[in-house]
C-alpha cells in the first residue's frame, strides 16, 4: 500500500470517528433536552414519587394532585443557576397574585447527601413561602431524576471546603395536575414570560 493510499485510508478512519462521535453526542441531547414535539404534551416526563419535604414528611406526586407544579432540580449549594432558577420562578409566583394558589413550586435535591430536611427548609425559605424543597435516599433522587430525564453528577473540587459540586441540567418543568408533563422551560426563561406561559395553562 502507497503512502498517498495509507494516508487516504487514515483520514477516512477519522472522519468515520468523528461521525459516530457526532452521533453519539446528539442522541444524548435529544435524550436529555425535551424536544418541542414534547412540548406539546407527547413526552415521556415525570411520574410517581416518593420524597421527604423540607419539614421531614414523607410526600408524593399525589400530595400536590391538583395543582399545576413547578418543578426545578437542583442543589443548595449551587453558586449561581440554581439560585437564578429559583428567584425567576419565585417573581412568576408573585406575579401570578391569587392564581399563584393554583401552583406548586417545587425544588428537589439532586445532593441528598448535603441537602437534609434542615438545610432545604432554610434555603427554600429565602426564595419564596410556597416553595417547597424535596429530598430522599440517594435511589429515591435517582429514580426521580431518571423519571424527569433529568442529568446530575457530581464534580469533585480541588482546594474547595465545599469537597464537590453538582453538574446537572437547568431546565424547569411545568407539569398538570395530575402530574403530567405539559411543557418545559429554559434557565434563560424571564419571570414574566413564565408567569404568563404558567398562566395560560390555569
Amino acid at each position: 500500500m502507497s503512502a498517498a493510499q495509507r494516508g487516504l485510508k487514515r483520514g477516512l478512519l477519522i472522519v468515520a470517528v468523528l461521525v459516530l462521535v457526532g452521533i453519539a453526542g446528539f442522541a444524548a441531547v435529544r435524550w436529555l433536552a425535551p424536544s418541542q414535539e414534547q412540548s406539546a404534551g407527547a413526552a415521556s416526563i415525570g411520574g410517581p414519587f416518593q420524597l421527604t419535604n423540607q419539614d421531614g414528611q414523607p410526600v408524593s406526586d399525589q400530595t400536590y394532585a391538583g395543582k399545576l407544579m413547578l418543578v426545578y432540580f437542583g442543589y443548595t449549594n449551587c453558586p449561581d443557576i440554581c439560585p437564578t432558577a429559583l428567584q425567576t420562578i419565585a417573581i412568576a409566583m408573585d406575579d401570578l397574585g391569587a392564581a399563584g394558589d393554583k401552583v406548586q413550586p417545587i425544588l428537589i435535591t439532586v445532593d441528598p447527601e448535603r441537602d437534609t430536611a434542615p438545610v432545604l427548609k432554610e434555603y427554600v425559605q429565602a426564595f419564596h413561602k410556597r416553595l417547597v424543597g424535596l429530598t430522599g435516599t440517594p435511589e429515591q433522587i435517582a429514580k426521580v431524576a431518571k423519571e424527569y430525564r433529568v442529568y446530575y453528577q457530581k464534580v469533585p473540587l480541588k482546594n474547595s471546603s465545599l469537597g464537590y459540586s453538582m453538574d446537572h441540567s437547568g431546565f424547569t418543568y411545568l407539569m398538570d395536575g395530575q402530574g403530567r408533563y405539559l411543557t418545559h422551560f429554559r434557565h434563560d426563561v424571564t419571570p414574566e414570560e413564565l408567569a404568563q406561559r404558567v398562566k395560560a395553562r390555569l
